[in-house]
């Protein structure tokens, strides 16, 4: 459900656009909320800081979660107006807004009542996509309450709902709940039954102070944060670094994105089962095939990579609207050592290391500084696996998310990472990737996806992985871009 699409690519017919918005009085109240002393989570500050420093320098940042699907007839805008307002009730990560203080720290402001935020419809008339794309793109900023919105494209037999939501405020794991919520809460209205008695979300206020006192009781020598220095010491001090160029901030024009199919369905259970019988799981075996590809590619002979993973922690946090992923450092040998071994060896890794995701790379940084580690530059590899069939997904939901013909859309910020997301969506694997748009990012995209595709064929057809190459002999190149985009 979070394979994604750059927004320049959401075109449909034209529709009459409605937009859920503050009222005045809300804005009023939410300007005059008090300080809360509910820590801001390391998450949301780092996107916070990212932000001014975007804005600083004059860059668009890559910061908006757009979500749309398509439900049939006309939209009843009473109900669904009473549907987004009990969806923003509902999750107290909404009732906050940030303040900057000038000196490098980020305020909590929380209304009180959340009864007072009421969103009202705004008619903007007929819109084709170019409209629409704009209108979601002008979602106010993360220093601005309001930065998320609501919105129908209504047709003549069927509507799209989306929602442009800040990063600040919302993980990719928040759509799944986020589809079950609005929409089977407005089916069940616009069908003349009662609203639906919800499981109670939990608390994304308490996760940030369970987050703050955790990590306040952390010294250089909690055995987590040891881990993370090691893990820095391997890779110059810090987070690894993409192994191919990027291009630099002056040559790209915000960030691209590329996605391209690894595996048909059968395939894909084809894979599964030759990663069973080494003894390894389908996620050890992407992080196998990422592997695998960089050595061909440049000869390195071991792996590094971060990947996110949920710090939800219980049933009611996993229906809770907030920012709850962390990093796990992933280190995966290769050498000359099988498909099999190599996947096992990066299993092992995630799964002794899937608690450093609760330690803050940041908080790292804080406490290890006078031994040299320090934050990223740009350009650091970022590998995501996502199966759709697993919880809190379901295949009934993804299927109903497909026939409703379900998507989410990213803005084309600047990118600083090398994103990788493999998606298991029932369909088959796709991967999509994320880069600085610009040509010297897109060649090295192109030609990682090429390697790593080889190696996913590779295994279904034979079990193994694709035969070694001189690690300077260039693997082969893509056709074209549009060869590899959906």
């Amino acid at each position: 459900m979070v394979a994604f699409q750059a927004i320049h690519e959401w075109d449909d017919t034209p529709g009459v656009v409605t937009s859920w918005e503050p009222s005045a009085s809300t804005l009023a109240k939410v300007a005059a909320a008090p300080v809360n002393p509910v820590p801001v989570s390391y998450q949301q500050a780092q996107h916070l800081h990212a932000y001014r420093d975007h804005a600083a320098h004059g860059r668009n940042m890559a910061r908006l979660n757009i979500p749309s699907w398509n439900i049939q007839g006309q939209c009843d805008v009473r109900a669904m107006t009473h549907v987004i307002n009990a969806y923003l009730r509902r999750h107290d990560t909404f009732h906050s807004w940030f303040e900057y203080d000038g000196a490098g720290e980020f305020i909590r402001h929380t209304l009180t009542n959340p009864r007072d935020i009421r969103f009202a419809p705004k008619n903007y008339g007929e819109m084709a996509a170019d409209g629409w794309r704009e209108h979601a793109l002008a979602t106010p900023n993360p220093l601005q309450w309001d930065c998320f919105r609501f919105g129908v494209i209504q047709r003549a037999d069927h509507f799209t709902f989306f929602l442009s939501v800040d990063h600040v405020h919302a993980d990719a794991m928040f759509m799944g709940a986020l589809f079950v919520e609005i929409h089977m809460m407005y089916a069940a209205l616009v069908g003349g039954g009662a609203p639906l008695q919800l499981p109670e979300p939990g608390s994304y206020h308490d996760y940030c102070t369970r987050q703050y006192e955790y990590t306040s009781a952390l010294t250089l020598d909690s055995p987590e944060v040891r881990a993370w220095i090691d893990y820095a010491e391997e890779n110059g001090g810090s987070m690894p670094k993409f192994s191919l160029p990027l291009g630099t901030m002056a040559e790209s024009r915000g960030g691209a994105l590329l996605t391209v199919q690894l595996l048909d369905e059968e395939q894909t259970n084809r894979f599964e089962t030759v990663c069973m019988a080494a003894g390894t799981r389908f996620s050890g075996g992407v992080f196998a095939c990422a592997a695998l590809a960089e050595r061909k590619i440049t000869g390195n002979e071991t792996y590094y990579v971060v990947t996110p993973t949920t710090t939800r922690n219980s049933p009611s946090e996993f229906m809770t609207t907030g920012w709850f992923t962390g990093l796990v450092p992933i280190t995966v040998p290769v050498g000359d050592l099988s498909f099999g071994a190599i996947a096992r060896a990066a299993q092992e890794s995630f799964d002794s290391r899937v608690d450093l995701a609760h330690v803050p790379f940041e908080r790292v940084v804080e406490l290890a500084a006078e031994l040299g580690v320090h934050k990223p530059d740009s350009g650091v590899p970022m590998l995501s696996y996502l199966d759709a069939g697993l919880p809190p997904l379901s295949p009934a939901i993804i299927a109903e998310w497909n026939q409703l013909n379900g998507r989410v859309f990213s803005d084309a910020g600047d990118a600083h990472q090398f994103g990788m997301w493999v998606n298991r969506l029932g369909r088959g694997t796709t991967i999509t990737v994320a880069f600085p748009n610009n040509p010297t990012a897109r060649v090295s995209a192109l030609r990682y996806l090429e390697a790593m595709k080889a190696e996913y064929l590779a295994v279904v057809q034979d079990g193994t992985a694709a035969p070694a190459v001189t690690p300077k002999q260039d693997a082969p190149a893509l056709a074209t871009a549009g060869s590899v985009a959906n």
